[in-house]
């Protein structure tokens, strides 16, 4: 009756329909210049670091000035990015998957106001709000998971370390120093709601104790069906205890099951995992979602475990950059990361790098399927 009673017409269900479920036909935020030249681009280049062209069939130029930014920011920041929007590309901006920012203007002269307007705009301690770059061969910025600032089952922090890792990486995000592009991901815990399985570089965070059983509380918190039915091992189950003479119902941990996964924590808070010694990283690489050259790869974990040193991670950003640039030194030209790991052989890659191989390393899970299953789309001839 509410619908009825609203002017709602159950035979013309679109009948002076003003909202919608789900997102908006993406063609209302295209640039007309885009929208005009849809599907009907000759090319593109990069004409320097965080630069794009693209060229269409009609003469049309599209350029593209791409920055970089934090994945969680204030609404004054992006209020500002609306303004620069406003006054140089007609209010139009994109976000692309990586957390970059790209302005688009129809010309090279509002292009280069736009660069020169991006780069002035600077924070009180000094640093570049919108830095450019982030293009071809070259670090991108890193697409990331919420970390200590939001999730509830974070083994590291997201924001913390990417800052970090940028702050050590600058000159490659703004410049084209690398032999090919360089994609970092960083994922707070093993669920990776980031690209972390399939990027050049992942920090990945990891718990390495079980669940704390927080027994007093943890019936009146939870429901223990769901608590046990959570677990993807069947490490949780039914249990009671008694403390001060009383009984209590809660549940028990199999800890030679437990995958650290927090999946029992999501269903229950008195499951906490975090723990200040337990917690912390693990480095993979290799990986790339590329068809180009090869096909796609999963990353491998090269370190097993670094602790966490907040607020500057000392010992992550400095195994980064020795992998970085021993790659950039031996590596050839267009060849990513994994690639020119396969092609000296893991083990010349443990011996350049002067990282330690140990037995945590050996995925053997994946062997015969890794070998024999067809993991590509990629064309063969």
């Amino acid at each position: 009756m509410a619908f009825v009673s609203s002017g709602y017409n159950p035979d013309k269900p679109m009948e002076n329909r003003i909202s919608d479920i789900g997102p908006r036909d993406y063609n209302e935020f295209l640039p007309p210049v885009i929208k005009n030249n849809y599907g009907k681009w000759l090319y593109h280049e990069i004409l320097e670091p965080g630069v794009l062209v693209h060229v269409a069939e009609s003469g049309d130029e599209v350029y593209t000035v791409r920055c970089g930014t934090a994945r969680l920011m204030s609404i004054t920041l992006i209020r500002e990015m609306c303004d620069i929007a406003d006054k140089h590309c007609e209010g139009y901006l994109r976000f692309t998957t990586r957390n970059n920012v790209e302005f688009m203007t129809d010309s090279k002269d509002k292009m280069v106001a736009l660069k020169e307007d991006l780069l002035s705009r600077k924070f009180e301690g000094g640093s570049y709000k919108f830095p450019v770059g982030g293009t071809g061969a070259g670090v991108s910025n890193i697409v990331h998971t919420q970390g200590w600032v939001h999730c509830h089952t974070p083994a590291t922090d997201a924001s913390g370390t990417v800052k970090v890792i940028m702050d050590d990486l600058f000159d490659e995000f703004t410049g084209h120093n690398m032999p090919a592009p360089v994609r970092i991901a960083v994922a707070c815990c093993l669920n990776m709601c980031g690209a972390c399985h399939c990027s050049d570089i992942a920090v990945v965070g990891i718990h390495r104790k079980p669940p704390i059983i927080d027994h007093e509380y943890l019936d009146n918190l939870c429901e223990i069906p769901l608590a046990v039915a959570s677990c993807p091992t069947g490490a949780v189950r039914p249990s009671k205890v008694e403390i001060d003479g009383k009984q209590y119902k809660t549940v028990a941990i199999k800890e030679e099951r437990c995958m650290y996964c927090g999946n029992c924590y999501t269903m229950c808070p008195s499951l906490p995992l975090s723990d200040k010694e337990g917690d912390g990283i693990a480095l993979m690489v290799g990986g790339k979602v590329s068809n180009r050259i090869s096909m796609p790869k999963f990353s491998k974990v090269v370190v097993a475990f670094i602790p966490n040193e907040p607020p500057r991670w000392p010992t992550l950003t400095k195994t980064i950059r020795n992998i970085v640039e021993v790659y950039k030194a031996d590596a050839n030209k267009y060849e990513r990361l994994g690639d020119w790991a396969e092609r000296i052989g893991w083990e010349r890659f443990f011996e350049k790098t002067g990282i330690e191989f140990t037995p945590h390393l050996i995925d053997d899970f994946r062997d015969p399927a890794y070998y024999t299953w067809r993991q590509s789309t990629q064309f063969k001839f």
